[in-house]
């Protein structure tokens, strides 16, 4: 093994949603993606919690599948 990770967990800030139906609309599309394994949404944080694997997906392709999703727009959060 080379020492890198091989998932990462990223928090992003999502706008738009208003109910839990936002938050399991964007979890699905986000699973959906290829090296997302999972995905965790809070509608009233407004913040979604995603894991991935950051060799097949990247932050930015992940804000894009949120904002296809429906209308919402997304930034990853500092650490």
């Amino acid at each position: 093994m080379n020492g890198t990770p091989t998932t990462a967990t990223i928090t992003f800030q999502v706008e738009g949603m208003h109910c839990g139906s936002c938050g399991l609309l964007i979890d699905d599309t986000l699973e959906d993606l290829p090296g997302v394994s999972a995905s965790a949404t809070n509608v009233r944080t407004g913040r979604t919690t995603v894991t991935l694997d950051p060799a097949r997906v990247t932050p930015e392709q992940v804000i894009a599948a949120i904002g296809q999703a429906g209308h919402y727009t997304a930034q990853r959060e500092q650490s």
